[in-house]
């Protein structure tokens, strides 16, 4: 079992930076891969980005490629979302996942822990 906790969302204005943190606890943390999702009023929950469980390999959506990264610290159970230029269109609530499965990074379903979300908005 792993618990997830997000912090760090807020308010920005377009163009700017924010950094949003996943403090994870329960066992074997390390072991998971990770991710990245966020969803808006009335949409499905849309993949951000995904970091394997030793933090080698990174996947990003297509919309956000170049400008967040993502980044996995297992000695102090965090992962961590970089997110640079930010855009009215990333407005959102960010949640953060954990899996085991090592495929299908954008896949929702296949992540069995959920943080409770942060917000994340971004004004014109």
């Amino acid at each position: 079992q792993v618990q997830l906790v997000e912090s760090g969302g807020g308010l920005v204005q377009a163009g700017g930076s924010l950094r949003l943190s996943c403090t994870a606890s329960g066992r074997s943390f390390s072991s998971y891969n990770m991710g990245w999702f966020r969803q808006t009023p009335g949409k499905e929950r849309e993949f951000v980005a995904a970091i394997t469980w030793i933090g080698l390999r990174t996947y990003y959506a297509n919309s956000v490629k170049g400008r967040f990264t993502i980044s996995k610290d297992n000695a102090k159970n965090m992962v961590y979302l970089q997110m640079n230029s930010l855009k009215p269109d990333d407005t959102a609530v960010y949640y953060c996942a954990a899996k085991s499965g090592a495929t299908r990074w954008s896949v929702a379903t296949d992540y069995s822990f959920w943080g409770q979300g942060a917000q994340v908005t971004v004004s014109s």
